[in-house]
């Protein structure tokens, strides 16, 4: 057995939503040493007490480390001090908060929402997990053969799993969306009863949170006459239901990390990657954060090139090093995976190296309601107000295959603002036309009294956020910038452009979203027109034009890709999550197959549960 901080067997490029489940995979079914590189802060490990302030640890191997109040500690819960950009604990930047964020030169109206750290941009998503559409793998040309939707099924259910993903609670958010959607109802579409989607219809959202309980009452729901303090001292278990996903979500207060409610990858993951240490039949994982990973090395030359390592530079000393191992894996995500690949001058495979990046196309559409609909509407939780405020950030979803999705959102009031009247590229409302037969009554930016207005009805405000089935196109993705570089190499140049067939879809998932507002009986409805939102990301180096069916490079072996950038498409629109995370335990077992066969279970893969 080699030492996984010194000797891997693999080395994992990025601790983010998907290098922790490869990394658990490949030690726990496969017994291989893994050491995984991170280049932002560990929030929650008692190694870096102070990660902005100063250094701390080098590596962290023991699960013990890992220290739920202190994760309390460290995230303050304001909206502000989370996402700021710039100097938010939750950015892409280095840990040291003294210097500036790192640079991605973006020539257009648009934002980039991404998150370095162990955990990766999981550690302010929604923890929503449905599944891709099977007509995005069985249906749409991106796909290569090897790989149907039945292959991924039964990864998504190992994932599903392994991140107790279940059913969302309801509150009154979600039910004033079922009164508008549900032809039971007021709407006009059916209640779905499969994760595997290939029909239009309304349903509760499937999410990597478990659901609120206390242990003292053996697992009683929350309910109103709950008086307890939500925290795991005080036997609370599960969601809090407070929404503070984009903050960090470290509920229940004095919970281990591990028995947090949201199943982000340092919580659903890392803890599990780790305790394959204390078992001696397993392989041993070190993960090792505050470490940028500027290029990665290879042996051969053309036609036999093989990657053996990679180089890396601490980004507290400066110091830089070269590790060996047998296998490389990039798991930095939609940006810096291909950033890495072009800086480490590796084959650029018919020139699609970074390239047919998809990202959803956002758009946003809001209603604002009165007491006595909502009132009305709430028939099951008897709730006065919506409170976009509690709750789980998305908790129920719209499915249209072919075309994209819905889902109804809830967050603080800052991210509430910001989201529903700020984000616009349309122009200022009062200024901005609206086309009569569209069912919205106002779009673009809100502001002055106007925007005071709106927001003293929060608590009755609706959000719809719209997710199209946008597809790869060439010009669309991740180049390196001639003309900027920073301690790591030339900085990614970023684009993406909606087609006129994005902006169809966009445009039909909007009016569906305003007619679900309309039948729910929403006073106003107003249509954000989002710029593009560089948040669900995948694509940027896709298997069939980078990557083989096992997601190792054409062009270098033993070189393989394990996040979001390896999906062949957008995979028709949900929440890429579940997907990149089932895709990353699949990639784990063809390494294992491939180059560790002495390793390979195949008993174990795929996994055979429910």
């Amino acid at each position: 057995m080699s030492n996984p901080q010194t000797d891997p067997d693999v080395i994992i490029a990025g601790a983010g939503a998907d290098g922790p489940a490869a990394a658990y995979k490949l030690a726990n079914d496969h017994g291989l040493d893994v050491l995984m590189i991170e280049a932002g802060p560990w929030h929650g490990n008692q190694k870096w007490p102070r990660p902005h302030a100063d250094a701390g640890g080098t590596v962290s191997t023991d699960p013990d480390d890992l220290d739920g109040k202190l994760l309390d500690e460290q995230y303050t819960h304001l909206e502000n001090g989370a996402n700021d950009p710039t100097a938010g604990y939750l950015r892409v930047g280095p840990p040291d908060h003294t210097r500036a964020p790192w640079f991605r030169n973006l020539h257009q109206n648009a934002f980039i929402w991404q998150v370095a750290g162990v955990g990766g941009t999981s550690l302010h998503y929604f923890g929503n997990h449905p599944r891709g559409y099977p007509t995005a793998f069985d249906d749409q040309p991106h796909w290569p053969d090897e790989i149907s939707y039945a292959d991924m099924v039964p990864y998504y259910q190992e994932n599903e799993e392994l991140t107790s993903t279940q059913q969302a609670p309801m509150t009154g958010r979600e039910e004033v969306f079922i009164q508008g959607a549900s032809e039971e109802r007021n709407g006009e579409y059916p209640l779905l009863d499969s994760k595997n989607v290939t029909d239009t219809g309304w349903r509760p959202h499937l999410n990597a949170i478990e659901e609120p309980g206390r242990e003292t009452s053996n697992g009683e729901p929350l309910d109103a006459d709950y008086g307890g303090s939500f925290s795991w001292d005080d036997g609370f278990k599960g969601d809090n239901l407070f929404g503070d996903n984009f903050q960090g979500a470290s509920a229940p207060v004095d919970a281990p990390v591990r028995n947090k409610s949201r199943k982000s990858s340092n919580v659903g993951y890392v803890p599990r990657a780790l305790d394959t240490n204390e078992d001696p039949e397993k392989g041993n994982v070190a993960i090792r954060p505050n470490t940028f990973v500027t290029n990665v090395e290879t042996t051969g030359g053309p036609g036999s090139l093989e990657a053996s390592g990679v180089t890396v530079r601490d980004t507290w000393s400066g110091t830089t090093e070269t590790i060996e191992s047998d296998v490389v894996v990039l798991a930095a995500g939609c940006i810096e995976t291909p950033r890495l690949w072009l800086n480490s001058d590796l084959p650029n495979t018919d020139g699609w190296v970074g390239k047919g990046l998809t990202t959803h196309w956002f758009d946003w559409v809001v209603g604002t309601y009165d007491d006595d609909t909502v009132e009305e509407a709430t028939q099951v939780t008897g709730a006065n107000h919506m409170d976009p405020f509690v709750g789980q950030n998305s908790a129920v979803r719209f499915d249209k295959p072919g075309v994209g999705g819905l889902e109804d959102i809830g967050m603080s009031p800052g991210l509430v603002s910001y989201a529903d009247y700020l984000f616009t590229e349309a122009g200022y409302s009062f200024e901005t036309p609206v086309d009569p037969d569209e069912p919205w009554d106002t779009r673009g930016y809100v502001v002055g009294k106007d925007l005071k207005r709106r927001m003293a009805k929060y608590r009755n405000t609706k959000a719809i956020l719209i997710l199209t089935d946008d597809f790869p196109h060439k010009e669309n993705g991740v180049s390196l910038d001639d003309s900027f570089s920073d301690e790591h190499g030339a900085v990614p140049k970023v684009r993406w452009e909606p087609s006129e067939e994005d902006d169809a879809k966009r445009d039909e998932l909007a009016r569906i979203a305003a007619n679900i507002h309309r039948n729910a009986g929403a006073e106003t409805i107003h249509r954000s027109e989002w710029p593009p939102l560089l948040l669900h990301m995948q694509s940027s180096m896709r298997i069939g034009k980078v990557l083989d069916e096992g997601a190792e490079a054409y062009d270098v072996d033993r070189l393989f890709v394990a996040d979001h950038s390896a999906l062949a498409n957008g995979i028709g629109g949900p929440n890429p999550t579940n997907s990149g995370q089932a895709l990353a335990l699949r990639t784990a077992d063809k390494i294992a197959e491939r180059y560790f066969s002495k390793q390979f279970d195949p008993g174990k893969a795929p996994f055979t549960g429910r």
